[in-house]
């Protein structure tokens, strides 16, 4: 890994990484809010270079690391960064919020060693920390969604670890997080993408440390 810190350095080019797979496309404006542990101390463990270095899509090893303002800018990238302090926040939380003709907003946290989670994606609750290959979806709260997600997956002989549903409201929008045990193809993700009522699909890759 490219240093000082695993939490501070390795792990916030993870957690870039994720969110820049979960959105979906290179963004051409990103705003991170740097949290706690994060906003005091990150600056000098690399961490706003870090983070932009995930959604420019290096490693946690890729000496590029260190140019990724410049390397940005290359890329028509604007970055911007503000700093909080909240208490009910995990020490080293950041907040992205990533525009490209769409927004979208997403949270997570570095939990050390370089471990990291998303726990939130466009106001639903996530738990995604780039060990296992990962479905995320946005569709519409109605029956029987559920069961025609998971027999397309079946029929496509892909096994799932876990899986989490949330909705914030009946009737509206509601999310599914589903691990599993391998990376489903194209075809797969068509087949989900083309479900009526549903709005978001993204496949998440494990995250190398």
């Amino acid at each position: 890994m490219i240093g000082p810190s695993s939490s501070h350095t390795a792990g916030a080019v993870r957690l870039g990484l994720l969110a820049r797979n979960i959105y979906g496309k290179k963004p051409g404006w990103v705003k991170f809010t740097l949290y706690n542990s994060f906003a005091k101390t990150g600056k000098g463990h690399g961490t706003d270079k870090a983070l932009i270095a995930g959604i420019l899509g290096f490693k946690v090893d890729d000496p590029r690391i260190k140019k990724a303002y410049e390397l940005a800018k290359k890329e028509s990238i604007l970055v911007e960064f503000e700093t909080k302090n909240d208490t009910s926040r995990h020490p080293n939380s950041v907040d992205f919020t990533l525009y490209n003709e769409t927004s979208m907003f997403i949270s997570g946290k570095s939990l050390g060693a370089g471990e990291v989670e998303i726990d939130n994606i466009k106001g639903f609750k996530a738990s995604i920390r780039g060990d296992l290959p990962t479905l995320f979806m946005i569709h519409k709260d109605k029956p029987g969604m559920l069961s025609k997600v998971t027999k397309i997956l079946q029929d496509e002989n892909v096994n799932i670890a876990t899986l989490h549903c949330e909705r914030n409201e009946k009737g509206k929008e509601a999310a599914m997080t589903i691990c599993l045990d391998s990376i489903p193809t194209q075809e797969t993700m068509n087949k989900l993408e083309n479900i009526q009522g549903v709005y978001i699909v993204r496949s998440i890759n494990v995250i190398e440390k």
